[in-house]
């Protein structure tokens, strides 16, 4: 399973990184940065408001604060309260007080969290609203100084333009702060979300690793254990039948029975050696901790010697290889190794009887035919219905090839075809 990924803070500074990891406090921050200054201009400009103004503008300036702390949530609702709350402190006082920062700060808002659409629309709608306000009710919103400092008297034109085109400018800037911050939240979000994509693809491709393993381990335990467990049975009958009239030959077979086995457990313990996290391989990872060869595979120069072992098991193989010698690919000169030893086993497990049993290597440029034909035999049934024939197919289709197998008349044939290209091996 990938894990979250987190935007990594180490590369922000301290404050940064502190903004970065508690959001709310940059809200309330925020919300003092306006709320403080209409506190004082309750409490120290007293002579110029009445009580019931006072009341007023306290209710909307706590609106207004409420507002900013939730304009990361909802920051086209809090930019519309406070357009509002604006508009009716200059129809009933004749003054913001100062609201149009706090609406300059929910249009930062609305840029960061919204779509553009959105955020121009908003942009539009609140100067729109301040415009008409300002029309209708504000005479005295803007001021302007002489050279020497003194106030100027302006005209109600001179002091609408002053008005509208100040806070034009500074919702304009606050637009384009916004879109930025949103520009850039954007694309750590897309690259965390590509690292998180990554990640679980890379979780996918190490269980798909290890479920391939572990089937290449189970089709190799297969072989192993079946193609011994018969070969070792057919053995130890061999030399039962033998003991009393022909113990010299009874020794070989017993002999054969003892070298058998131990091949089998030089091979159960490379595989097991496989799944052991510490299987305690040396520097070349040839050998694990008991000493047991982990790395080494049959070759194509064992078949002689496997068909010595079925021959010595009481089966009468025989082997015709023609054609050039294999490309000098571990896994392919396997694959040919074990669906050999896969048809033999059961040959000698279903049809032990069989009077003549050719095994033929015919080698091409390319590709190899292998054929397993047990004809003449007596009994001529399909080889049980377990994971053999089903290991011979998946071995071959690693290879571009198949597996045909089927009864003839009176006997078994296993027809393997596997390719390979050059850029494949």
């Amino acid at each position: 399973m990938a894990h979250r990924v987190e935007l990594p803070t180490r590369q922000m500074g301290p404050i940064r990184a502190f903004f970065h990891r508690h959001p709310v406090a940059v809200d309330w921050i925020v919300a003092a940065w306006f709320g403080l200054p209409a506190t004082a201009v309750l409490i120290w400009n007293t002579e110029n408001l009445d009580s019931w103004q006072r009341v007023l503008l306290a209710t909307l300036s706590a609106l207004a604060v409420a507002a900013l702390l939730r304009r990361r949530h909802e920051p086209v609702l809090a930019l519309t309260a406070i357009t509002l709350s604006a508009a009716l402190a200059t129809a009933m006082l004749g003054s913001t007080a100062g609201l149009e920062l706090a609406a300059i700060f929910a249009l930062y808002a609305v840029a960061a969290y919204r779509p553009t659409t959105v955020s121009w629309a908003s942009l539009i709608a609140f100067n729109a609203a301040h415009a008409i306000t300002v029309a209708l009710w504000g005479d005295n919103l803007a001021t302007a100084y002489d050279a020497s400092g003194e106030e100027m008297t302006l005209s109600a034109v001179e002091s609408f333009i002053i008005a509208v085109s100040t806070i034009l400018a500074m919702s304009v800037i606050a637009l384009a702060l916004g879109a930025a911050s949103r520009g850039r939240r954007r694309h750590v979000e897309a690259l965390v979300e590509r690292a998180e994509q990554l990640a679980l693809e890379r979780d996918q491709r190490e269980q798909i690793a290890l479920t391939t393993e572990r089937n290449r381990i189970a089709r190799e335990m297969h072989d192993v254990v079946a193609h011994s467990l018969s070969v070792m049975i057919a053995l130890a009958d061999g030399a039962s039948a033998s003991l009393a009239k022909r113990p010299d030959q009874a020794r070989v077979a017993l002999d054969e029975l003892a070298a058998t086995g131990r091949s089998a457990l030089s091979d159960t313990r490379r595989l097991l050696g496989v799944l052991r996290e510490d299987n305690g391989t040396a520097g070349d990872g040839t050998t694990g901790a008991d000493g047991a060869p982990l790395s080494p595979q049959p070759l194509t120069p064992d078949l002689t010697e496997l068909i010595t072992r079925f021959q010595a098991a009481g089966l009468p193989v025989v082997l015709t290889e023609s054609g050039p010698p294999l490309p000098a690919d571990a896994g392919l000169q396997l694959a040919v190794f074990r669906i050999v030893q896969e048809a033999l086993t059961n040959v000698l497990r279903h049809a032990p009887g069989s009077p003549r049993i050719e095994v033929i290597l015919d080698r091409h440029p390319g590709y190899v035919v292998i054929e397993v034909d047990n004809a003449d035999g007596t009994d001529a049934r399909p080889p049980g219905g377990g994971r053999g024939l089903v290991g011979m197919r998946e071995r071959a289709a690693v290879y571009d090839g198949h597996v045909d197998a089927g009864p003839t008349q009176g006997g078994w044939r296993v027809r393997a075809v596997l390719r390979w290209t050059e850029e494949d091996l």
